[in-house]
């Protein structure tokens, strides 16, 4: 249930449901609230009923009264319970590396704050409550990106943002990295209290690659059309045909995002003037397979992404915690819910769709600027080639992040290295994963920008004639963001000009 709130952002009710990737983001980005529905809270508390009554008739349940992972054999005194939870959360707290993102922290913060809601880890609503005001409050855990194997769950970043709540450890509050105490008193926020399995049900769960890996798909799905915007602005620059994007060719291949990309190409050289102007002596046949498949190669990289999508949003609603406490009948059942293969195999395939589009870009970026095959364009788009070397290095610069790219787009989950004295004896690697995945996506949105960059250029060598009418919108927003070239210049500032406004959403209405 979503209604206005009193600063005119939306009020998203968390009831453990499926979250879509734009609602993660939009809570991430701080572009929408977050509070527990009342059902939720009702279903939490008879949970938790079930927790405290293992408890008092003193039966011995893994997490609730015994230790854990290899240790689950040894039973803890009732004196001990809550310290058990504490010791859990500061010996796990061992991540190390670069803090993750404001946005992916506060994704985290979603997204456990959701699988506590949905029922069934036993915790009290008090948990909830707490990550929610972090979340309301800008509280945002210090969390490391790495020391996590995907199984049981991401327990190491989740360990971080629970000791966040505790008190310990360190927050970011206010544009500084304080320790969690302060930030949470600054806030007005009471640090938690943890009682019995409440650390277990912090710690268990694939949050951590779930947010970090959202975020990228999110940046992954905006980029992809994108591809199409300037692929097209390559083939008006390089005088290529539309006739391959006929629906008629598409419809006989039925793939869904194939007839999309083709369409949207079909859309965005309409009304094309340079097209017109070779039209009926254009001795060629056909073009270039960077060109002339591009329904087919973006086609594939969006259905591939739409596939991680779903698994995500379906994660996002899933009880990812163990044991789970079914208050319907009073059952506490372990079972392997935080294990990470699901995501882990999505990132890692969305990786390697993401690279074969660096491959394709790279390859129109080249026949761009390749004297041998740009259609009578400038060397290298440099007026006085020789002298100027202009565009020559760009081509250079994607073809080492397209490198880079291949090597992150082998898959982590194909690893595995046992942990935990055996006992997790297959773990997912989706932490990893997810990082490659960010990693990717950030050189994707480089070559893309370079691609954009450089047909910009190319078009200016074919004024006056204008290219379709959605090409030249693309041109209008390229050349508002960095000039043409005339002479040579540096170029870094102005590829990271466009790579931010990509990730800004500027050329998302194309």
């Amino acid at each position: 249930m979503r209604q206005l709130a009193v600063d005119n952002a939306f009020m998203l009710q968390l009831n453990g449901q499926s979250l879509t990737i734009q609602q993660i983001a939009d809570v991430a980005a701080r572009r929408e609230h977050v509070t527990l529905s009342p059902e939720a809270r009702e279903r939490v508390e008879r949970a938790r009923q079930v927790v405290e009554q293992i408890v008092t008739e003193g039966r011995t349940v893994y997490g609730v009264n015994t230790g854990f992972g290899k240790l689950s054999d040894v039973s803890i005194e009732r004196s001990d319970l809550r310290q058990l939870q504490l010791n859990l959360v500061r010996s796990h707290s061992c991540g190390l590396g670069e803090p993750l993102s404001d946005e992916e922290a506060r994704a985290m913060l979603l997204l456990r704050a959701n699988v506590l809601a949905s029922g069934f880890s036993g915790a009290r609503p008090l948990v909830i409550d707490t990550l929610v005001a972090m979340l309301e409050r800008g509280i945002t855990p210090v969390i490391p990106e790495k020391g996590s194997v995907g199984a049981s769950g991401d327990l190491a970043p989740l360990a971080h943002l629970a000791l966040a709540a505790i008190g310990e450890g360190e927050a970011f509050y206010d544009g500084e990295r304080v320790p969690a105490a302060v930030a949470l008193e600054r806030a007005g926020v009471e640090s938690l209290q943890l009682e019995v399995k409440e650390g277990l049900a912090l710690l268990n769960g694939t949050q951590a690659m779930g947010a970090v890996g959202s975020l990228a798909l999110h940046r992954a799905e905006r980029l992809v059309r994108l591809a199409d915007v300037a692929g097209a602005m390559t083939l008006e620059a390089l005088r290529g045909t539309p006739v391959a994007f006929d629906e008629r060719i598409h419809e006989a291949r039925p793939h869904f995002a194939q007839i999309v990309v083709a369409g949207h190409l079909r859309e965005l050289l309409r009304e094309s003037e340079i097209r017109k102007s070779h039209l009926d002596n254009d001795p060629r046949v056909q073009d270039a397979y960077s060109l002339r498949c591009m329904p087919q190669v973006h086609g594939a990289v969006r259905t591939a992404l739409a596939h991680a999508r779903e698994v995500v949003e379906i994660e996002s609603g899933s009880a990812t915690d163990n044991p789970l406490v079914f208050a319907a009948t009073g059952e506490v059942l372990s079972g392997g819910n935080f294990h990470g293969a699901p995501l882990a195999l999505v990132f890692d395939y969305a990786a390697i769709a993401l690279t074969d589009l660096i491959s394709i870009t790279e390859r129109r970026i080249d026949r761009l600027v390749n004297p041998d095959s740009n259609e009578g364009l400038p060397p290298f788009l440099t007026a006085q080639p020789g002298i100027s070397s202009g565009f020559m290095m760009l081509q250079v610069t994607a073809v080492a992040l397209l490198n880079e790219a291949k090597v992150l787009a082998h898959p982590a989950s194909v690893d595995n290295v046992p942990t935990d004295g055996g006992k997790e004896d297959h773990v997912s690697m989706g932490m990893t994963a997810a990082t490659k995945l960010r990693s990717v996506v950030r050189l994707a949105e480089l070559t893309t920008a370079i691609e954009l960059m450089t047909a910009a250029q190319a078009l200016d060598y074919r004024a006056p004639l204008a290219p379709g009418r959605g090409v030249k919108q693309a041109y209008d927003i390229v050349r508002g963001l960095v000039p043409a070239m005339t002479v040579d210049r540096a170029t870094s500032k102005d590829i990271e000009a466009i790579a931010d406004a990509i990730r800004r959403g500027v050329f998302d209405e194309l």
